[in-house]
């Protein structure tokens, strides 16, 4: 099909955006699309594009900003239950991390997750996808870690993997058993370290090769974080997911500056993410790297607190940011990713060009799928917004309502009517 006659076509095209790079959207006046078997075969103009199709059937932008969909690199998006007393808490003036010590945050929602069924996790969770594509993501990171032993962690897999089957959106699966210490490990986190080291991830090889062996591995995760992992004991587990060749990632400097965002660079993780304490030295190292600097300002946020991802700096030393929403049920209960770059814009000093591609391109980059989806060009997957505005500078500048007209995704039209989607 021809999509034509929009008012500007962000295309984001020339791959991932480095430092003062970011913001280069790539507009066309009056843009068109050529899609056919789920892959865009042509871009243009609206003229040049009708001209070289005359007879392809056609949809009508109707002077609406088109652009790629949002990539979201960094969600939790499956668990059982939810924190909202949590919520009352914090907003009471109790710190994060005094709420994890008395067995709140994390482990709380472990304790949920562990017992609800395949079938619970699977229902819960549907409805924060179809948010999340309603609202213009195409593609999302998924993480586990609310199982925090072997055989939970797998259920999670279990029920993304029939998620990823069942939905429109593509979801690119994590593993994060190291996303706390469990329960079981409280006073011996070096134990809990080697569990996952010589337990979870060996055994993760062979279950995914059994059960998605036409799949790319999972990444594996860690929470480089006081209270959580340490610098060592995070290193020892992705040197081990290294070892068994799955790609890496790790949350790192979300409360403390623990070097965690070297050690990806290091290591030649794909993404460093959350990036709030990190260091000069380190903002420096990712300015070298390939690894993806992840901003979620959506959890300082949550959170109530004043400080976010430097950018500026990370710009300044060259590096590649991308956003996330850090969907999850404790401090970031949110899947817009409209949201996260409205937050980008205010408390990041980004502008709204910087933010949208940090949001597509970048982010598409953090999950290594730049190469397929995150800009529109010819060869990319047809994974494309239509939004009910005519400037691509509303976006960020509106937030608390949904900009999203139509989603384009695999070539496959949605309509989007008050939070639902339908084909249309």
């Amino acid at each position: 099909m021809l999509i034509h006659s929009s008012s500007q076509l962000l295309t984001l095209a020339g791959g991932p955006q480095r430092g003062r790079t970011l913001g280069t959207l790539g507009v066309i006046e009056k843009g068109a699309v050529v899609v056919r078997d789920e892959k865009i075969i042509a871009v243009g103009t609206t003229d040049e594009l009708k001209n070289a199709y005359p007879d392809e059937p056609a949809i009508d932008a109707g002077g609406c900003v088109m652009m790629p969909g949002f990539v979201d690199p960094h969600t939790h998006l499956i668990w059982a239950g939810d924190r909202a007393n949590e919520f009352e808490m914090k907003m009471s003036g109790m710190e994060y991390l005094d709420i994890l010590a008395a067995g709140g945050g994390i482990i709380s929602t472990v304790k949920a997750t562990r017992t609800a069924s395949i079938e619970t996790l699977i229902a819960q969770t549907r409805p924060r996808i179809l948010r999340m594509f309603s609202h213009g993501t195409t593609t999302a990171e998924a993480k586990t870690g609310y199982g925090l032993q072997t055989a939970t962690e797998l259920r999670l897999l279990k029920a993304l993997l029939a998620l990823d089957d069942e939905s429109p959106l593509d979801l690119s699966i994590t593993f994060l058993g190291a996303h706390a210490i469990a329960p079981e490990f409280k006073d011996n986190p070096q134990g809990y370290t080697d569990e996952v080291v010589n337990t979870m991830l060996p055994m993760l090889k062979e279950w995914w090769q059994a059960n998605a062996p036409r799949l790319p591995l999972p990444f594996v995760d860690v929470f480089c974080e006081t209270g959580a992992f340490n610098l060592e004991q995070s290193r020892q587990v992705l040197n081990k997911a290294k070892e068994l060749d799955f790609p890496l990632k790790i949350h790192a400097d979300e409360f403390d500056n623990l070097g965690g965002a070297s050690l990806a660079a290091e290591l030649g993780a794909a993404s460093a993410d959350h990036l709030v304490r990190t260091s000069d030295a380190d903002i420096l190292a990712l300015g070298k790297s390939d690894t993806v600097a992840v901003a979620l300002p959506c959890t300082p946020f949550g959170l109530a607190e004043k400080d976010y991802t430097p950018a500026k700096k990370l710009i300044e030393a060259n590096a590649i940011l991308a956003l996330a929403t850090d969907c999850n049920p404790g401090t970031s209960c949110n899947e817009s990713m409209q949201f996260a770059i409205a937050l980008a814009c205010r408390y990041m000093k980004l502008t709204p060009a910087q933010a949208i591609a940090a949001a597509t391109i970048n982010s598409a980059h953090a999950i290594r799928r730049a190469d397929t989806i995150g800009s529109i060009e010819v060869g990319k997957q047809a994974d494309m917004l239509i939004l009910s505005v005519t400037d691509y500078r509303q976006i960020g500048y509106r937030y608390g309502t949904n900009l999203v007209k139509q989603v384009i995704k695999r070539g496959m039209v949605y309509s989007v009517d008050i939070g639902y989607y339908r084909s249309a």
